[in-house]
């Protein structure tokens, strides 16, 4: 028991070394492919170099977490083909510990390496893709829309609909506003304007060309004003959210302005949802990664580590593949967004009992 414990740490310790140097050698290197793409903006732009460092801490942030799972995937490949080429892996096993048992240490390493993943994307990395969108859409996305801005339809509250031919969150001004109060099937009011603008100072809505018709024991009273300044139940922003604002939500934040888009509506519910499957989807992708990288690299093979590290790479495309694949089917139509988080996961997982079973043999 004494010696599997120190093969456990032993096995865990080189996992997690590995693991960070990968990060050490790999995020540096897409830091500067990114800033040579993005130098001359900047110099157009004139960016402050305080918002440059801000927008690359912010950048290794995002860009770990969402590559994590093939770092730790190319490190598993890395030190087990080590392991295997030094004879190690053949050592262990023939001690009579079980591939099953062998492979619990990987296991435990790869729940740190997630957890520790699991709470930066939950917590740290929404704040960091924030930073991130606000900068690319204040210099280098200026004219491109981050939201949607015509034909607004949303339901704000049980039986309240709104809705907005065009709505600009510039000036706060939105368009054609139409308001419709229902109880049941029965309309009880309904609320016309040629626009409504929020008036920051005074806190209120100001409508103009108001006309209100009100439906009450089967009477219809009729209001109208050139202008009219009122409280309405809503708040601009919450009109036409940014495209991107579920993924600068932490955990509890996330979980409620999903609730909110759902009983409103909202024609971008797909993409938040896939946010938050993916958020969990790919803690599971380290465990399937996991079980794939030893099950491939545990043996010795003609070509050594650079054979597996080839298939590694293979194998770690290809899940990127699948996974943009199915996030491109959610935004161009209505795919199901957990489908679309936990297919790759799922195909992925089949292939790695596979090998696992090969792997045994």
């Amino acid at each position: 028991m004494k010696n599997y414990r120190i093969l456990d740490r032993y096995i865990i310790a080189k996992y997690i070394v590995t693991f960070l140097t990968m990060l050490t050698l790999f995020i540096p290197i897409s830091v500067l492919v990114d800033l040579s793409q993005k130098i001359d903006n900047f110099k157009q732009y004139e960016v402050p170099a305080s918002e440059i460092l801000w927008y690359y801490y912010n950048f290794i942030w995002h860009f770990g977490f969402i590559l994590f799972p093939i770092f730790l995937f190319l490190s598993v490949i890395w030190f087990t083909s080590k392991l295997s080429s030094n004879s190690e892996v053949i050592a262990i096993l023939s001690s009579g510990i079980s591939f099953y048992r062998y492979l619990r240490p990987f296991f435990i390493a790869a729940l740190l390496i997630s957890l520790g993943a699991f709470f930066a994307g939950q917590f740290i990395v929404p704040k960091a893709s924030k930073s991130i969108k606000e900068f690319e859409f204040s210099y280098f996305k200026k004219n491109k829309k981050d939201r949607q801005t015509q034909l607004l339809f949303k339901q704000i509250d049980d039986g309240d609909y709104i809705y907005l031919s065009q709505f600009n969150p510039t000036r706060q001004l939105g368009y054609n506003f139409s308001y419709e109060s229902f109880e049941g099937n029965n309309m009880q009011y309904k609320i016309s304007a040629r626009n409504i603008r929020w008036i920051e100072d005074d806190q209120v809505y100001r409508l103009t060309d108001y006309f209100k018709r009100t439906f009450d024991d089967e009477k219809e009273i009729i209001e109208s004003k050139s202008r009219l300044d009122t409280i309405m139940p809503f708040a601009f922003d919450e009109l036409s959210p940014l495209d991107y604002t579920a993924q600068t939500l932490t955990m509890l934040e996330l979980n409620r302005f999903i609730a909110k888009e759902e009983e409103s509506g909202s024609p971008l519910i797909n993409r938040h949802l896939l946010v938050r499957h993916k958020r969990w989807s790919i803690m599971v992708a380290a465990f399937i990664l996991t079980i794939i990288g030893v099950s491939v690299s545990s043996f010795k093979r003609r070509g050594g580590i650079g054979m597996n590290l080839a298939l590694g790479v293979i194998v770690a495309f290809l899940y990127i593949f699948f996974d943009k694949i199915f996030e491109v089917m959610v935004e161009k139509s209505n795919f199901t967004a957990a489908l679309a988080a936990w297919i790759p996961n799922l195909i992925f997982g089949i292939f790695s009992l596979v090998l696992l079973r090969y792997a045994k043999r």
